[in-house]
């Protein structure tokens, strides 16, 4: 039972929804077994990630630590670090998943600093040893604190997470370019001219507005797809939006065709990079394997300058192992797990970090029968609820219920 409430959990369903599917199957199936409660199945999940958070791990000479920074609302801001052995990577051609990592640590604090990044870069030793490398974002606090503990062991290598590197690399180049700037503003209004219309079914996506240099993908596809339909109105658009209507309201598309080819192509030399660098890795030579596999031959000669300008960032980066060794150069894999905390959190990430931040070590956890039971056995309740006290203390949420108590009380 436990093993089905966390398989449906870390699938997507949603703690409640899990009970209530339980529950459903329990009355179709005959079981006579009783269905847990949803809280009862969230201690499970705090449970299981308490386990995977303190378990025993091996010291070596050669982890992999990758480490970012996740905000909520409020001051809260919580580190965390998944860590692998270089041993244990997946072969070339194969990306890091989920179940490939360890949790090392889950910190949240109110405020960071460089130093306090050190200081709890040093704490995570006790648990791996000193790592070989780092992996990070190099957000200001992180950098900081990573370049502080590089001082101090100058053995381990810094890498810089190639995702945000592309997102920097084209956030220079759009950010202040009036041309994207005025194909964002007139993308804006067409989101609310058309969205409840007849055309609601050509609406561009709504900007990120986080990571937007990340997420570029859905707005280029949207508009080359717009242009495709200008230029040849499928039957179906025909039926239901006259020539005059579609030019009307998506017409000025048309003046942004060729820089859309231009932001098109550096997206995909950027995406091919970082696609790359997952499955690969970092390792001496991987520079020039890079330059073998971006798209030839590239129709602007800005996609070229990009090109070569992430080459020579790879190789940079690869440059830092040494002969025979090989370095994840992406946090992609902690990234995802951040999304699919977020989707656990669903409405309750408003609120602040609550004890539910301790069931982040489930996302990394093989929810086998065996593996549940280890670490029910290794994590009772007591230890989740002394951890949420030590690490959280009153949260937001608490904060609310205590300041809102009096006007509660209900009269009569």
């Amino acid at each position: 039972m436990q093993c089905l409430f966390l398989r449906l959990v870390l699938t997507g369903v949603s703690l409640r929804g899990a009970a209530r599917v339980l529950a459903i199957l329990a009355e179709a199936l005959g079981w006579m077994t009783p269905i847990p409660h949803w809280t009862t199945g969230r201690l499970w999940l705090l449970r299981l990630g308490h386990a995977m958070l303190t378990g025993l791990k091996e010291q070596a000479t050669d982890w992999a630590w990758l480490l970012d920074h996740s905000v909520q609302i409020g001051q809260d801001k919580c580190l965390v670090i998944l860590g692998i052995r270089l041993c244990d990577l997946p072969e070339p051609g194969q990306c890091l998943t989920h179940a490939d990592m360890e949790l090392l640590a889950v910190i949240p604090r109110k405020s960071w600093t460089g130093a306090q990044v050190k200081d709890d870069l040093e704490a995570t030793i006790k648990v791996t040893g000193v790592p070989r490398v780092i992996v990070g974002d190099h957000g200001g606090d992180v950098s900081s604190g990573v370049a502080l503990f590089q001082e101090c062991h100058p053995e381990t290598a810094d890498i810089y997470d190639a995702k945000h590197k592309m997102a920097c690399l084209l956030k220079g180049r759009l950010h202040n370019d009036p041309r994207w700037l005025d194909f964002q503003r007139q993308m804006g209004q067409t989101r609310r001219a058309i969205q409840q219309t007849e055309l609601a079914f050509l609406v561009p996506p709504g900007a990120k507005q986080k990571a937007r240099y990340m997420n570029l993908e859905a707005e280029l596809r949207w508009a080359g797809n717009v242009l495709e339909v200008l230029r040849q109105p499928p039957p179906n658009v025909q039926a239901c939006v006259s020539p005059e209507r579609l030019q009307e309201k998506l017409g000025w598309l048309k003046a942004f065709e060729a820089d859309v080819a231009e932001w098109a192509e550096w997206h995909q030399v950027a995406d091919v990079t970082v696609r790359f660098v997952n499955a690969q890795g970092l390792k001496v030579g991987v520079g020039e394997e890079l330059r073998a596999e971006l798209p030839q031959p590239l129709v602007h000669s800005s996609s070229a300058a990009l090109a070569e300008e992430l080459v020579v960032f790879v190789a940079e980066q690869a440059d830092r192992a040494k002969p025979g060794e090989r370095f994840p150069g992406s946090t992609e894999v902690l990234e995802s797990c951040f999304g699919r905390f977020k989707q656990l959190e669903k409405q309750q990430a408003r609120g602040g970090f609550t004890g539910l931040l301790l069931g982040f070590g489930a996302m990394v956890a093989e929810t086998t029968t065996q593996t549940i039971k280890e670490a029910m056995e290794q994590s009772g309740t007591k230890k989740v609820f002394e951890w949420c006290k030590e690490n959280l203390g009153t949260t937001m949420f608490g904060q609310r219920k205590l300041a809102f108590q009096a006007g509660a009380t209900k009269i009569g």
